[in-house]
């Protein structure tokens, strides 16, 4: 069942003004960020000058917030709206698994073949977050059939020895095998014990230490843009407040994130009957859907895809997405192999979803509305008291 999309309005889901934003892969773009660290000062003028002239950095990304919400819960966020920098581009899609692997390797999407949080390869649908493949009760732990090292194989921080501040949990799983490999990771159970990390690390002379949080992405995707978001940017703004306490005058913290979001809620558009006889399979997200033509149908699919579904937002075949960029300057052929024929991006606060989908997210991320698109570059010195 269609459902009509709620008003898009400033202070919920952004301005789509301009839709679609399209990353900046020659400039100021998530992809750029390590490189510009790990290279000559003058590489990069977009970072914020503490990023560039300190001695060791500490690269924070904070999954989820999004540059528009930010902006939006300023006053919540004392310590992040008087850091220096101000939004980048992220990374299309605009979601978790392509966008931190586009952060650690310096690669575009089209480089390192993640494009997606479901990517369609080896015949099965791989949940990249997870690294499950298939649903329900057919879902594997995909380990060992979809090698994680071999799908993306780019070293992180080109080899470098950069040390990891992430969740315990995660050490281990298939994404973390699949981006973060060879990286010596540092866990932690609480937010709390960040700043212990970091410090440690940068008092034992790491010159660029990364660390990941994820609070946002989880409190938007689950309660939505509400009191438990704002008390979350709260909370990101203390744990922001106790990194740069701890770090030394010449060290300097540099705050990113992967993507931003747009309120949904119940604006589900299940996919239609006749589209899906059409589709072979589906994959990516529900702000960025790839529909995979059957055998010889991938015209028809394009012209029914637009008919259905062009009113909100963009209906797009693989060759306009190749060609206007939006996975990168260059597209290898694994990555063109895992694209669909056609892709669904909305402009409007909806997602695209088959019906019957396993889990109900409030806020979601995947498009390419400035919402979800612009991204913080914000840095500061440490604690120059």
């Amino acid at each position: 069942m269609e459902s009509q999309s709620p008003a898009d309005t400033r202070g919920n889901n952004g301005s789509s003004a301009g839709f679609p934003v399209l990353p900046d892969y020659r400039g100021a773009c998530l992809s750029n960020v390590v490189p510009a660290l790990l290279g000559p000062p003058e590489a990069a003028e977009w970072l914020p000058a503490p990023a560039r002239e300190a001695k060791a950095v500490v690269l924070l990304l904070v999954d989820g917030m999004g540059w528009e919400q930010l902006q939006d819960r300023a006053e919540l966020a004392p310590v992040l709206s008087a850091m220096e920098g101000g939004p980048i581009t992220t990374v299309a899609p605009t979601t978790t698994t392509t966008a931190l692997t586009s952060l650690v390797t310096g690669a575009a999407p089209g480089e390192h073949g993640l494009i997606g949080y479901q990517i369609h390869m080896q015949g099965q649908v791989l949940n990249a977050l997870r690294w499950t493949a298939g649903f329900g009760k057919e879902k594997t732990d995909a380990r060992k059939s979809i090698v994680p090292e071999q799908v993306q194989p780019r070293p992180a921080f080109f080899g470098r020895r950069v040390p990891s501040v992430g969740r315990s949990e995660f050490h281990g799983s298939g994404f973390t095998r699949a981006h973060l490999t060879g990286v010596v990771h540092r866990g932690y159970k609480l937010n709390s014990s960040i700043a212990v990390e970091v410090k440690a690390l940068v008092e034992g002379g790491a010159p660029l230490v990364y660390a990941y949080y994820d609070g946002p992405d989880r409190i938007a995707h689950e309660y939505g843009f509400g009191p438990h978001l704002d008390a979350e940017y709260a909370d990101v703004d203390r744990m922001v407040e106790q990194i740069l306490a701890v770090l030394p005058p010449e060290a300097a913290l540099l705050v990113v994130s992967d993507h931003g979001q747009v309120m949904v809620g119940d604006a589900i558009v299940e996919l239609g009957r006749d589209v899906l006889a059409l589709s072979s399979v589906t994959s990516g997200e529900a702000r960025f859907r790839w529909l995979h033509a059957r055998a010889g149908r991938a015209a028809e699919l394009l012209a029914a895809a637009a008919e259905r579904y062009g009113r909100y937002g963009l209906v797009a075949g693989r060759e306009q997405v190749l060609d206007e960029g939006w996975f990168g300057l260059q597209v290898s052929p694994e990555a063109r192999s895992r694209m669909g024929d056609v892709a669904l991006v909305p402009r409007d606060p909806v997602a695209f979803t088959e019906p019957k989908p396993p889990f109900k997210l409030l806020a979601r991320h995947g498009s390419l509305t400035s919402a979800e698109v612009l991204v913080p570059c914000l840095a500061a010195f440490g604690n120059r008291a």
